[in-house]
């Protein structure tokens, strides 16, 4: 008898479960069970009919839904997060109903009902590592509705996800309506008691791509020089980032930041000319409070800077003396290839790659090589190998140790009062090095220094955990996840704060942020260490045993002889988490 075809369909599939779904059967089963059922009946059957889709397979905390448009499935997804974001403001917080969506558009196999095959898999693979209250996509589906649909995206790069053989682009949807906090609450974050500003990325006017890290370079330099002024709250870098080659609507961002005011501009460098435009719009009524541009020859770069910092300082917050505004201006560098290099130097920074550490490091050294008083390039080459060892990335770790330190002694001497050095030699060395108390010393200097920096905030962060101050740690982080709130690498202070519980001995809130930096970076070892460890100690052996499978997968060299690399913890701190980590099964 000839075997049976399959038939195959292409559908866009939607996957979507609860966040917290054994906690809340825990706390109350009966009813966590009967809200969920209210929920499906009044708010998912009729968005589902409403965008023709069709509900093939539901499970005690999820759904996957097949629809035969991936913009039908995208609408449904959008309004499906603020109908449950509606329906919760009635109930207590304990009891909200968070969704994770995750959407793919692929072929799949059909029986009967019944949908199997990759087109399924990967839209729940990819609803796994979903933000609470977010949607996210694969590219496929990017491709179908990112010019039919009125939202926006942010391109999370390449994931590898559990049982899928090619790694698969993610896209998250950014629409003010759906994102949410990584905290996981819903709504627009609060402003600050004094004037709020975001800096978006400046549109490279040059004609040539291969220049965007120059116009990223002078952005990120207006920033910290903002962020020095004690008058102003200024979003970091790597939040107002996201906006990077989007049309954005200010208002929208203004929401999504909590900022009050929103700083545009461009820059066009042709030779040795280059132009600087600017524009300051307040966000709550749109109004533009200045525009203006900026020519001059190349070396007058650092000078362009300054001026719109001034103009911007004076729109929004005229009391700040003009003294202050001398007070915070620099010229880091006399150099501009050296300048140059440091710009390329970031960029391979913030890519958070082995690549882009080597990259980086090429960069910096270069800068270092063409000025040798350049104390920023010492301290973000010193930072550069932090991330290269919390990455798995190193060769040689002890030689990398101990270059990190020599580069982060060196920042501290050439940059007393460049905040960005002290904090990023004050982290290589409470990190790698191991002198935390010098290391956050450093810290604390930067901080003085500049109380905007978001990253001296989290180093702080990091620097207590190492100390044992848990509570000092949490509330460090807090400040930097405030300056930063959409940070793509929001999930360093995902796990720090995991971290910092830990210290304080509150498992569940560790296990609870380590699941949430791991749904952010699945291949983050630090984060599966402090749940195995934090299951471990809990009772949980079964999940502990979980975590360090997939951590055997990703490091099979890893042992309870030289996990201690990963972090500095204090020696009573490291001893328990490394018995939770043997109770876990770590072998020695």
């Amino acid at each position: 008898m000839a075997e049976e075809r399959i038939h195959r369909r292409l559908a866009a599939i939607l996957a979507a479960d609860v966040v917290g779904f054994s906690r809340l059967m825990e706390q109350d089963e009966a009813g966590t069970m009967a809200l969920l059922k209210g929920r499906r009946k009044q708010v998912l059957e009729p968005l589902v009919a409403k965008h023709r889709g069709r509900i093939f397979k539901v499970t005690g905390d999820g759904v996957l839904v097949e629809f035969g448009s991936a913009v039908n499935a995208v609408e449904c997804g959008v309004e499906l997060q603020q109908n449950m974001g509606t329906a919760n403001s009635d109930q207590p917080d304990d009891k909200h109903i968070l969704l994770r969506i995750g959407v793919n558009l692929g072929d799949v196999m059909v029986e009967g009902s019944d949908l199997y095959g990759d087109g399924v898999n990967i839209a729940a693979r990819i609803e796994g590592i979903a933000d609470p209250g977010g949607i996210y996509l694969s590219a496929m589906v990017y491709q179908n509705v990112k010019s039919k649909l009125d939202l926006a995206f942010e391109d999370l790069g390449e994931r590898h996800l559990k049982n899928i053989a090619e790694p698969v682009r993610v896209f998250r949807v950014r629409s003010g309506d759906v994102a949410v906090p990584t905290s996981g609450k819903v709504g627009a974050l609060p402003l600050p008691d004094k004037p709020s500003i975001a800096a978006l990325p400046f549109e490279n006017m040059s004609g040539d791509p291969a220049q965007d890290y120059f116009a990223d370079g002078v952005v990120e330099d207006i920033i910290t020089a903002l962020s020095r002024f004690r008058g102003l709250f200024v979003i970091a870098r790597n939040s107002s980032f996201i906006y990077k080659g989007r049309a954005v609507d200010v208002k929208q961002v203004g929401r999504e930041l909590g900022v009050r005011y929103v700083l545009e501009g461009s820059v066009r460098k042709g030779g040795n000319k280059i132009r600087l435009t600017g524009q300051l719009i307040d966000v709550s009524t749109g109004a533009h409070l200045w525009a203006d541009r900026f020519d001059g020859d190349l070396e007058d770069i650092f000078d362009l800077q300054d001026h719109i910092t001034a103009r911007v300082v004076g729109a929004i917050a005229p009391r700040l003396q003009e003294a202050e505004i001398e007070r915070i201006r620099r010229k880091p560098t006399e150099s501009l290839d050296a300048y140059d290099h440091f710009l390329r130097g970031m960029e391979g920074v913030h890519k958070w790659t082995l690549e882009g550490s080597n990259e980086a490091l090429s960069h910096f050294y270069r800068a270092i090589e063409l000025d040798p008083n350049y104390a920023a390039a010492y301290g973000l080459a010193a930072r550069t190998y932090v991330q290269r060892n919390a990455g798995g990335w190193t060769t040689d770790r002890a030689n990398e140790v101990a270059e990190s330190r020599r580069l982060a002694r060196r920042a501290a001497e050439l940059g007393p009062q460049d905040a960005v050095a002290l904090c990023t030699a004050g982290f290589a060395l409470s990190d790698i090095a191991g002198d935390v108390e010098d290391g956050n010393a450093l810290i604390e200097c930067a901080l003085e220094l500049n109380p905007n920096l978001a990253w001296a905030w989290l180093f702080s962060g990091w620097a207590n955990v190492s100390l044992g101050n848990a509570d000092a740690a949490i509330e460090r982080v807090t400040r930097a996840m405030r300056l930063s709130p959409q940070d793509p690498q929001m999930f360093s202070m995902q796990t720090a704060m995991a971290s910092a519980h830990f210290v304080a001995g509150r498992y569940a809130e560790a296990i609870s942020w380590a699941e949430t930096a791991i749904r952010q970076r699945p291949n983050f070892a630090l984060p599966i260490c402090v749940r195995a460890s934090s299951a471990a100690i809990s009772g949980n052996i079964k999940e502990a045993n979980k975590a360090i499978s997939r951590l055997r997968e990703l490091d099979p060299k890893l042992r309870l002889s030289n996990v201690d690399t990963l972090q500095t913890w204090r020696p009573e701190d490291l001893s328990r988490w490394i018995d939770g980590l043997r109770k876990a099964g770590l072998p020695e």
